[in-house]
């Protein structure tokens, strides 16, 4: 019997916890020193209030349908699921689950812990679990992250596929709204059946989709949810204010591992990156995890906060995307496609605008097992003349191109970059388009309504390869932007997840990611690799492997 039990590690990732650069000392620093990863690290205190670099979340705040950071990275510290990721390492934990056993890989039995309550004071049961995931999974409640479910048994039932994707047939109604793989035991036990045996299935209950619901959430079907989410996390959110701040303050009954010193999270909503930075610099905000462009040359932060910053690597990919063929059918040549990928510099661009980063040679994060250096082949090198020459045997290219991109996200330099070298490369003009914020730069795209390229980015949901994968590029699924579809790359990651033992599976995943090479529905740009900036009034500030902040470790200084 295979079980997973509290601690138990599932996915090593080694890359994740390496610095690649630290900063420990400074004036303000109040005494303040670094540990093995090289965070900040100072006394432990009690109390006090963090503000961090926030932005507007792209929709209400339901777990199912929240698919960016904005909101994503509320929700995480809101909700509890039934796993959780090790801050450092991405190591798997248990968090309300008691286990996770299973004797097939198909059939997994999960104990929950008991009298664990939501922030209302309602029970965490099985129920929770089994009515969420349901939601969540229906057709008709049109739910972002849906398709993070279709391994369980019954999902073709509650969301039937659309005959013609996008096209004029309408999909079948949903044979009925509960998945039949899941079968509530008693109050704290339930059980996931899978259409097909997946080994690796656990990692994915970390994810946000995973949260279980209060019964309040059904009332109005998480109208009322959506403005003050209701979870079983260390933080209650208390204040929703999307275009101003978000205010998450520690759930007194909170007592699991990893409880928050702090008392309260602000998360101060910026338009601009360098308004931001100037704050923290000047000690009036707390925490950003973005870094103006003119402040990485040369690592001029390092001089402005004096200590007060670390960068480490995360399970971050940067990259550019096509648009819908249905919505802007000029970019529709693979091999137009591909001589695009080659007339960018990625190491000129990346000089330009993020020094501490890495040129990607594929689809995947190094800090995954299975990734696979050079994925992408030659279309991911800068060569001018192959460039050209794909260029001409596509066609060419009538009109201006465009490269989308959301103002407030430090994207302004390194679009200007890209869009100058394809001009220098393939003589065709190339404009870099900028939207006043996130939310309404990816309601356009959720729209399928963006025409030209337009960035994307993804920070792991859940530390496998398979991430990287199948929620962006499988047909249908809830990232896919450029509605990319591939029957034999969906089969492979079918087959994939279904493998015998981790090295077939992983050789599978590669074998998928080799067929983003030849039809490139997105280009890879680089890797993550965050820089964090904090005040003077914040110690044992902690990144994690995803880039996200580790409020478990962070306290005031007092």
């Amino acid at each position: 019997m295979r079980a997973l039990k509290r601690g138990h590690k599932v996915v090593a990732l080694a890359a994740a916890g390496m610095l690649l650069a630290t900063g420990c000392g400074g004036d303000d620093d109040n005494n303040a020193g670094s540990d093995a990863q090289g965070n900040l690290t100072g006394p432990i205190t009690e109390g006090g209030t963090v503000s961090v670099h926030g932005c507007k979340p792209e929709r209400p705040l339901l777990p199912a349908d929240t698919a960016e950071v904005c909101g994503g990275d509320v929700l995480d510290n809101v909700t509890a699921k039934l796993v959780r990721y090790h801050p450092e390492t991405g190591d798997l934990e248990n968090d309300l689950a008691e286990s996770i056993e299973t004797k097939d890989s198909k059939t997994f039995t999960v104990k929950l812990l008991k009298g664990v309550k939501f922030h209302d004071g309602t029970e965490v049961d099985a129920d929770s679990f089994i009515d969420a995931w349901n939601f969540a999974a229906y057709a008709k409640n049109a739910q972002q992250n849906a398709s993070f479910f279709s391994q369980i048994q019954g999902f073709e039932d509650v969301n039937p596929e659309d005959p013609d994707g996008d096209g004029p047939k309408d999909p079948p109604d949903p044979k009925t709204d509960k998945l039949s793989g899941l079968k509530k035991v008693n109050d704290t036990t339930f059980t996931i059946t899978l259409t097909r045996r997946n080994s690796t299935f656990p990692i994915r209950l970390g994810y946000t989709a995973f949260s279980p619901l209060p019964e309040s959430f059904f009332k109005d079907k998480g109208k009322s949810f959506g403005k003050k989410p209701i979870g079983a996390g260390p933080f209650k959110l208390t204040s929703f204010n999307p275009d101003r701040e978000i205010v998450l303050e520690k759930d007194p009954n909170y007592d699991r591992a990893r409880k928050p010193h702090i008392d309260k999270v602000i998360y101060r909503i910026y338009t601009s990156e360098d308004a931001a930075y100037a704050d923290v610099q000047a000690n009036q905000l707390d925490i950003t995890n973005i870094i103006p462009t003119s402040k990485q040359l040369d690592r001029l932060y390092a001089r402005d906060l004096g200590g007060r910053f670390a960068t480490r690597a995360e399970g971050v990919f940067q990259s550019i995307t096509f648009p819908p063929t249905k919505t802007d059918p000029s970019y529709s040549n693979p091999k137009l496609r591909q001589a695009i990928s080659m007339a960018i510099d990625r190491e000129q661009v990346i000089k330009l605008a993020f020094p501490e980063r890495e040129p990607a040679t594929g689809w995947v994060s190094p800090v995954v097992n299975g990734y696979k250096a050079g994925a992408c082949g030659e279309y991911c090198t800068y060569n001018p003349e192959r460039a050209k020459q794909l260029f001409e045997e596509a066609g060419g290219y009538n009109g201006t191109m465009t490269l989308a991109y959301n103002g407030g996200g430090n994207h302004e330099v390194w679009t200007e970059a890209v869009c100058n070298s394809i001009r220098s490369v393939l003589g065709v003009e190339c404009i870099a388009k900028g939207s006043v914020d996130f939310a309404s730069f990816r309601s356009a795209i959720e729209a399928k309504e963006q025409k030209g390229m337009f960035r994307t980015g993804w920070q792991m949901d859940y530390p496998s390869i398979e991430n990287f994968l199948e929620p962006i590029y499988k047909t249908n699924a809830s990232s896919n932007d450029g509605n990319y579809s591939n029957k034999e790359f969906d089969k492979l990651l079918n087959d994939a997840a279904a493998a015998a033992s981790e090295e077939e599976g992983y050789a599978l995943y590669q074998q998928a990611e080799a067929l983003l090479a030849e039809d490139m529905p997105a280009i890879p740009l680089w890797y993550g690799a965050a820089i964090h900036g904090h005040s003077n009034k914040v110690t044992n500030v902690k990144v994690t492997v995803f880039g996200t902040y580790d409020f478990s470790s962070v306290t005031v200084i007092k």
